[in-house]
């Protein structure tokens, strides 16, 4: 797993053990033995995962995490607290300072690496959905991350085999969040699999059955891919950890339970799923902007473009007719000359509206550029193509269309151009020649008619 860690650790001696265990499993690895230059390293260099003591002359570590993650352009790198305070007041303050993790000195060679690969595997993943929603940033589409993390409570599942233990838990994450309890680890797997939890909690303290059977089942579904898992286990159970993080274990708490801890544990996983949650609808709004025309809602060239030769060679493969129609309105220039480009707009989205409606299921409509559009008609002969056409026709030319402002409804008119495929090399652009070739005579000849391709 090749990724960048900088070591923060004003001992030599620790960043020179950090160092080689890291390297031994092939990490790129930066040192910094102050918090001042590991700020300013961040600042000025790709980082995927900080190791940070806490105890360092200048500012210490609980510091230097907060400025992080008070910074854009840091606050997404996971920050790992290794110190030999091992208070949970210490993690408890470190957690609110926006740390990730806590390791105690001296570090456990294990939880060690198996904290560092899922923390990486995690800033992989929303690495990829922050640069695909800066994309989407860039196409105009805004996120309100503040808006969309939020401060209503989060709602957890609680998967715990002890009716005692799930009401203290019930009663410490009560602040935070509104807790599902469940004792059956199957049906839980389930209720997490219909409902919009934000976090599962897993306690370890089943009898007769091991709970990383559920972490395992839950990472292995898609609706539950994405959702944080918290385990709580015993003391001492570091196998059991190293398992857990394997298998995607978001976080684990060691029993005693400190309250404190996990409530903050608990809302750094659920402000973790918001946040990702929010990059993901980002990113699906960029994809879609990307192939839907803003102003009809149908789909636009670029995506007609990369789809059409897939419905082609579909066709071809299973020896299927297909065929398809370009749409053009007429004299809309005239119409945005006279009446204005408000008028202009509001005729193509009717237009779009009607074609909609004349078109059947299976079919694919898009807005090909101006007043002009495509229909492509899978599984369909030259005659039905035409037939769909006309009805089209006359759909756009026996109702006005209606115009913005009260003013009077607008007769408008439409020529159309279909082809078909004709044999084993055709091809689409050959398709869209013959259907423009069409259109055009269907203008010259008059308008508002449909003309097909000679074969």
């Amino acid at each position: 797993m090749t990724a960048r860690i900088l070591v923060v650790d004003d001992i030599p001696a620790n960043v020179k053990l950090l160092e080689a265990r890291l390297l031994a499993e092939y990490f790129d690895v930066l040192t910094a033995a102050n918090g001042y230059d590991a700020l300013a390293i961040c600042e000025r260099t790709q980082v995927d995962l900080i190791l940070l003591d806490v105890m360092m002359p200048g500012i210490d570590g609980f510091e230097v995490c907060e400025r992080l993650k008070d910074s854009p352009r840091t606050a997404h790198i996971p920050v790992v607290m290794v110190t030999a305070l091992d208070q949970p007041a210490d993690r408890v303050r470190g957690l609110k300072a926006g740390a990730d993790d806590f390791l105690t000195k001296p570090v456990n060679d294990l939880q060690l690496m198996s904290r560092v690969k899922s923390l990486v595997r995690l800033k992989t993943l929303t690495d990829e959905l922050r640069g695909r929603a800066a994309t989407a940033h860039a196409l105009g589409v805004e996120s309100d991350l503040a808006a969309a993390l939020g401060d209503e409570p989060g709602s957890v599942l609680l998967v715990d085999g002890r009716g005692s233990s799930q009401e203290r838990i019930v009663r410490t994450l009560r602040p935070i969040a509104d807790v599902t309890c469940m004792s059956d680890p199957q049906a839980a797997l389930f209720e997490a699999a219909e409902n919009p939890f934000e976090l599962v909690i897993v306690n370890a303290n089943f009898t007769d059955y091991d709970p990383l059977r559920l972490c395992s089942q839950l990472r292995s579904l898609e609706r539950t891919r994405y959702l944080p898992i918290l385990l709580i286990c015993d003391q001492g159970s570091d196998d059991m950890v190293v398992r857990a993080l394997d298998l995607g274990v978001t976080d684990y708490v060691m029993r005693p339970i400190e309250p404190n801890e996990l409530v903050a544990r608990s809302l750094t996983q659920i402000r973790r799923k918001r946040y990702n949650d929010r990059l993901r609808s980002s990113v699906t709004q960029s994809i879609e902007l990307a192939v839907i025309d803003g102003l009809t809602g149908l789909h636009n060239r670029r995506y007609l473009d990369s789809h059409l030769k897939l419905l082609v060679d579909r066709s071809m493969a299973r020896g299927r007719e297909m065929s398809v129609c370009i749409a053009d309105i007429d004299r809309f220039k005239l119409i945005n000359d006279t009446y204005g480009h408000d008028v202009g707009d509001a005729v193509l989205r009717e237009f779009a509206n009607r074609l909609r409606t004349a078109v059947r299921g299976a079919d694919l409509a898009c807005r090909y550029g101006g007043e002009e559009f495509v229909l492509v008609m899978p599984d369909t002969s030259a005659e039905t193509a035409a037939a769909v056409a006309e009805r089209l026709r006359m759909t756009i030319e026996q109702e006005p269309f209606p115009v913005p402002g009260g003013a009077a409804a607008l007769r408008v008119t439409a020529s159309l151009g279909i082809a078909s495929l004709l044999c084993d090399d055709d091809g689409p652009g050959a398709l869209m020649k013959r259907a423009d070739r069409a259109l055009y005579e269907a203008k010259r000849s008059g308008r508002n008619r449909v003309v097909a391709a000679a074969a």
